[in-house]
C-alpha cells in the first residue's frame, strides 16, 4: 500500500473550500488531519466537511506546526502572511504548498526560497493554471521548438467589472496590490513558463485609480465600497529580458473594454505564434501561404463520450503530491515562483516613481 500523506491547512477561506480541499478529498493517498483559521467557526467547517477522523482544529498556526506526523502544509492566507507561515512550516520540517502570489514582496519569496534550500523541503505556489488542458497544449508546442525563438508575449488578465468584494482584495496593506498581484500573477506565470525564460532585465509600469472610486458600480460581485478600494483598479507593465524578448502584462478587475481575458497569454516567435484568445489557435506560414490553426482539445460529437478530462486544480493536487511521494521537484519551482513576484515588485515601483527598474 502507498504512503499517506497527512496535510495541513492553514487558512479555510473561499480558496481552501473552492480549490485545495475538493482537489485534495480526491486523493487516496492523504489524508487532511489539521485545520487552521483565525475564524475557528471557518476551521470547524471545513473539518466536518473534508477532515480524517482525528481531524484537529486550530486558531493559531504555530500550534498546527508541532504536530510532528503532519508532513504537507498549505498556506492559503491573505498575502501579508504568505512568507511567514511557509517559512515556519519549512523550519517545522514540512513540504509547503503556497496560494499565489508567493509573497506580499520579493524580499519575503526570496526568503522562501532561502528556506527551502536551507530546511531541504519541497515549496510550489499555487499557479494551478499551467495544469489546464490548453496550457499544456501550448507549453508542449514550446518546448517542441514549433514556434521557434519567442520573442514578443502577451500576458492577458483583464476583466470587465469583477473586482472581488469579499475578504482583504482591496485592502493594499494585506494583499500587496490589486489585480495585478492577484490576477496578473497568473498570466505572468504563464508567460514565462511558455518562454522558459526567467530572466528580466528591464521594467516599466503604469497603474491606476479610475473607477475604484465610483459609487454604486456595476460590478459581478456587487458594487464596491470607494473608501475601502485603497489599490490599483487597472495596472500594465512593459518587460524587456536580457535576451531581449518583450512581455506587455495587462491586469485589471474594472475596465471599460470587451477585450477580456484571464489567465492567458499570447506567443510570436521566429516559427510562429500561439494564443489562448479565442480557444487555442497556432498561426504561421507555410508553402508562402499564412495559416491558422484551431486546436481541439476535446473529442465534442463523438458517442458516448463527455470530453472529461482533469480539472486543472485536480492535476495539480495530484502533481503535487506525486512530486513528494517520487521526491522530484514540483512543477512550479519556488524559483520561478519567485521572479514572477520580483516583475510585479517592480511594475508597482515603476508606476509610483515614474521611471523604469533595473533588474540584476
Amino acid at each position: 500500500m502507498s504512503k499517506i500523506y497527512r496535510i495541513g491547512i492553514i487558512g479555510c477561506g473561499g480558496i481552501a473550500n473552492g480549490k485545495h480541499l475538493p482537489s485534495l478529498s480526491k486523493l487516496k493517498n492523504v489524508e487532511i488531519t489539521a485545520f487552521c483559521d483565525i475564524v475557528e467557526e471557518r476551521a470547524e467547517e471545513a473539518a466536518q466537511k473534508y477532515g480524517s477522523d482525528d481531524a484537529k482544529v486550530y486558531v493559531d498556526y504555530k500550534e498546527l506546526l508541532q504536530d510532528s506526523s503532519i508532513e504537507i502544509i498549505h498556506v492559503l492566507t491573505p498575502n501579508i502572511s504568505h512568507a511567514e507561515i511557509s517559512i515556519a512550516s519549512l523550519e517545522a520540517g514540512k513540504h509547503v504548498m503556497c496560494e499565489k502570489p508567493m509573497a506580499k514582496t520579493s524580499a519575503e519569496a526570496k526568503n522562501m526560497v532561502e528556506a527551502a534550500k536551507r530546511t531541504g523541503k519541497k515549496l510550489t505556489v499555487g499557479y494551478n493554471n499551467r495544469f489546464r488542458e490548453d496550457s499544456l497544449f501550448m507549453k508542449n508546442a514550446c518546448e517542441s521548438g514549433e514556434l521557434g525563438h519567442i520573442y514578443f508575449a502577451k500576458a492577458h488578465a483583464i476583466r470587465r467589472r469583477a473586482v472581488p468584494t469579499w475578504g482583504v482584495f482591496l485592502d493594499e496593506d494585506k494583499q500587496g496590490g490589486g489585480p495585478l498581484i492577484d490576477i496578473g500573477t497568473h498570466a505572468l506565470d504563464l508567460t514565462l513558463w511558455m518562454m522558459d525564460n526567467y530572466k528580466p532585465k528591464i521594467v516599466l509600469g503604469t497603474k491606476y485609480h479610475e473607477l475604484s472610486q465610483k459609487e454604486n458600480a456595476a460590478n459581478a460581485w456587487g458594487p464596491w465600497d470607494p473608501k475601502k478600494f485603497t489599490v490599483e483598479d487597472s495596472a500594465f507593465g512593459m518587460i524587456v529580458m536580457e535576451n531581449g524578448a518583450t512581455i506587455m502584462l495587462e491586469a485589471s478587475w474594472a475596465l471599460n473594454s470587451l477585450d477580456v481575458d484571464e489567465a492567458k497569454c499570447s506567443l510570436s516567435g521566429s516559427v510562429a505564434g500561439a494564443d489562448m484568445k479565442n480557444g487555442l489557435r497556432i498561426n504561421g506560414e507555410m508553402h508562402s501561404r499564412l495559416y491558422t490553426n484551431q486546436i481541439e482539445l476535446s473529442a465534442g460529437g463523438v458517442a458516448f463520450y463527455d470530453g472529461h478530462v482533469e480539472s486543472d486544480s485536480d492535476l495539480e493536487a495530484r502533481k503535487w503530491i506525486e512530486a513528494i511521494d517520487q521526491d522530484k521537484d514540483p512543477v512550479v519551482t519556488p524559483e520561478q515562483a519567485y521572479v514572477v513576484s520580483q516583475i510585479l515588485e517592480a511594475i508597482y515601483e515603476s508606476a509610483n516613481t515614474g521611471k523604469a527598474v533595473y533588474l540584476n
